[in-house]
């Protein structure tokens, strides 16, 4: 991993924290696979730190720049799919 988190001064180290683990777990449905209802879980908390759906897809789409996982498919993919472990 060769990238940085994108991230906002503003949050406290919980959130930071938070933030990180939400995209750590986009990283593992990439590699590995993760489990949807905790993809679904990150992603809820994700949204009480950033609640508007502009700076969520600023932040989205610095966080695929950077890495190239795209965090919207793999929360689409939780919403829609009965799968316990969501794949990419």
């Amino acid at each position: 991993m060769d990238y940085q988190y994108p991230m906002d001064e503003t949050w406290t180290k919980q959130e930071i924290i938070d933030v990180v683990n939400f995209f750590s777990v986009i990283e593992k449905a990439y590699e590995n696979g993760a489990k949807r209802q905790y993809i679904l879980v990150l992603y809820r908390r994700f949204k009480e730190i950033v609640p508007s759906k502009s700076e969520e897809k600023t932040l989205f789409a610095e966080f695929e720049k950077a890495s190239g996982y795209a965090s919207y498919k793999v929360v689409k993919a939780a919403r829609e799919s009965e799968k316990t472990v969501i794949s990419m």
